[in-house]
């Protein structure tokens, strides 16, 4: 197979079919859809309104803002083992992120580890809980087998939301800086 004949990772068919119109308790309408590698600049400017202690919790590190490389990872992503859904709203006319929830797999695709972020405005709303959900889905219609999570012991927020979607929680006694939530999908 020739480059020109290859496949292009993007062109994963289903992907474009991946949206959600969703509506939450307090009325806001809000898309759920795909990510895809033209919305560097709209993950750029949720990363950039994030607090230092949510971006801290989401990167597992203190980051002070997201290098072009990091953004091109969280956008251009192959779909046949990765997976990002974004949640935004319309505000006056422009594309607003307030969420997003991902995953990306090993090789043999039946393992993912997952995250999820939510803007602090729109924390405690239903946005994590939503993507998760829509997340769990498309893992589970791809074949993937479990999700799993690596938080900080003290995001109480995760620890919340993966209760109430069902997760398990453990601890490795050899890395108390980490807590493992995990999902079985199957």
């Amino acid at each position: 197979m020739t480059a020109a004949e290859k496949p292009s990772r993007h062109a994963n068919p289903d992907v474009a079919s991946l949206r959600w119109n969703e509506t939450l308790a307090n009325g806001t309408n809000l898309l759920i859809r795909a990510i895809s590698k033209d919305d560097v600049e709209l993950e750029r400017t949720f990363i950039n309104g994030m607090s230092p202690e949510s971006r801290h919790m989401r990167f597992l590190a203190q980051i002070s803002a997201p290098s072009d490389e990091l953004l091109k990872r969280l956008t251009d992503l192959d779909f046949d083992r990765e997976m990002a859904l974004v949640a935004t709203i319309d505000q006056h006319g422009t594309e607003v992120e307030i969420g997003v929830s991902r995953y990306a797999t090993a090789d043999d695709r039946e393992v993912g580890e997952c995250a999820v972020t939510v803007a602090d405005d729109w924390q405690h709303r239903g946005v994590g809980t939503l993507l998760m959900r829509r997340l769990i889905e498309v893992a589970r219609a791809r074949g993937i087998k479990k999700l799993y999570s690596l938080d900080d012991p003290e995001n109480v927020k995760m620890q919340e939301l993966a209760e109430e979607l069902g997760f398990t929680r453990h601890f490795d006694p050899q890395n108390p800086h980490e807590v493992t939530h995990s999902f079985d999908l199957s």
